[in-house]
């Protein structure tokens, strides 16, 4: 699966986790990508923590690039009819109020616990956490978009060994290869990638997945 195929194949899925009615933060990267495929039936509302409540997708045409008109990560965005504008201040108020239904992130490590490492590597320059911490404990739901591995290396750990973003607030992840849903129990196979076994799943997951008898591919 090539690169664009994979991070299609990831938003995809999530996009079909949202439903009518739900104010959304999409994270930096490939989270927002969700945008792109949700369903026309339905109407979500999505919020970035830079100040906007109803942003659209990435204008198409240069000419039309409002430069004051960016997404968290910087980058050229729209905004709904209805959409609003406001400041940091009101902007985390919606996300520590809890305001948000679903945050949808990318992650350097999960692990079976649902414990989030993704804002620090070790030694190396990143941006910083930025609302990722408010972020994952104010929404109601987590959803981690992320490449199943990194250059070969499982991402879903047993326990993450970066510095956590957060303790036990993961509720679904979403990669190439597979849905895993956290639970109580620990990390359960709910569908398997388009191109993707179950002992490949296995293979490329560190942490003890909980297998059920039948497991579905993903519905894209």
């Amino acid at each position: 699966m090539n690169k664009e195929r994979l991070r299609e194949t990831i938003a995809k899925r999530v996009a079909m986790e949202l439903k009518d009615g739900d104010m959304v933060n999409l994270g930096i990267g490939m989270p927002t990508l969700v945008a792109n495929y949700v369903p026309e039936d339905i109407d979500v509302t999505f919020q970035s923590e830079n100040g906007f409540l109803g942003l659209g997708l990435a204008p198409t045409d240069p000419e039309s690039f409002d430069p004051d008109l960016v997404n968290a990560g910087g980058l050229p965005a729209s905004i709904r009819i209805g959409g609003a504008f406001f400041d940091s201040t009101q902007s985390f108020a919606i996300i520590r109020g809890g305001h948000l239904d679903i945050t949808v992130l990318g992650a350097m490590q999960v692990d079976e616990k649902g414990n989030l490492a993704n804002w620090m590597i070790p030694k190396k320059m990143v941006a910083g956490m930025g609302g990722a911490m408010d972020l994952v404990v104010g929404a109601k739901k987590v959803i981690i978009a992320m490449e199943h591995t990194a250059k070969g290396n499982p991402k879903i750990l047993k326990e993450c060994q970066l510095p956590l973003t957060a303790v036990n607030q993961v509720d679904l992840i979403v990669t190439e290869m597979a849905v895993i849903e956290v639970t109580d129990e620990g990390l359960v196979l709910k569908e398997l990638g388009p191109e993707a076994t179950v002992q490949e799943v296995i293979d490329a997951t560190e942490a003890k997945l909980l297998i059920p008898e039948d497991v579905p591919r993903m519905k894209l």
